[in-house]
This record gives C-alpha cells, sequence and structure tokens, in this order.
C-alpha cells in the first residue's frame, strides 16, 4: 500500500494511505492546488530538485491554512486576492 507524506497543521509530518488535495511550499509559505501552472512549470525546470526540497502536501485547505500558509496567487487567485486584502500591513 502507497503512503504519503503529509505536513499537519502544527507542521509536523506524518503517513497518510490518502494522497494530499493541496501541495505547497514550505520556504515560501505558499499553497495551491495540484494542478498549479506555477509549480508545475518549476518542476520541469532547472529548479526542480529545489524545489522539490521545499514540498509539502496537505490533507486540506483547512490544514495549509492553519499551517500559517497562505493561497498561491495563481492558481487560487480569489482567495489570494481576499487574503492579501485581510493581510494588508
Amino acid at each position: 500500500m502507497k503512503m504519503y507524506k503529509l505536513t499537519a497543521a502544527d507542521g509536523s509530518t506524518y503517513l497518510s494511505e490518502t494522497k494530499g488535495e493541496y501541495g505547497g511550499n514550505s520556504n515560501m509559505k505558499i499553497y495551491g492546488r495540484m494542478d498549479c501552472p506555477s509549480a508545475n512549470a518549476v518542476l520541469r525546470s532547472k529548479y526542480r530538485n529545489a524545489y522539490i526540497s521545499h514540498r509539502v502536501f496537505f490533507k486540506d485547505e483547512e490544514t495549509a491554512i492553519a499551517a500559517g500558509y497562505r493561497p498561491c496567487g495563481r492558481c487560487m487567485r480569489d482567495k489570494y486576492k481576499l487574503w492579501k486584502e485581510a493581510n494588508k500591513k
């Protein structure tokens, strides 16, 4: 049985039999859809290995938010705009 490494709300990791619904970048604290054009472009680029070293996966969007990640500005544009408005300084 395949197991998936997911990130919990507290930032710890755990193994799950179920794939995560969202991917993220722990360096940039961004989460997005698994089909994100930006993430997939980096995965095809010469920066692939560096990107993969910071790649995380979340069970759901609520967990990503609880872990302190923000929505991707490309694949989750509407949610990113709401996040940006709420986090103006």
